[in-house]
């Protein structure tokens, strides 16, 4: 899949994959829809964002955890 709202600038917010070039991170949306927020929650805290950069945000980052493993503690 081609992301075309996710961008990676090593000179901005430290290299973080941000959305369309703004300062705001990926993971900062994926976290506000992790605590419950709604996506008009979320498009009122980010005027910026359009509801296509959530999207694409919460797809990258399934992408990201399809591509490694992460430590789980076992029941």
């Amino acid at each position: 899949m081609k992301f075309t709202r996710i961008t990676v600038n090593p000179k901005q917010m430290g290299g973080v994959p941000c959305i369309r070039g703004l300062r705001i991170p990926v993971a900062t949306v994926v976290g506000m829809v992790a605590d419950g927020m709604s996506e008009e929650e979320i498009l009122k805290a980010f005027p910026d964002l359009e509801k296509e950069d959530i999207r694409e945000a919460l797809q990258y980052a399934a992408e990201i955890v399809r591509e490694r493993e992460l430590p789980l503690v076992t029941t």
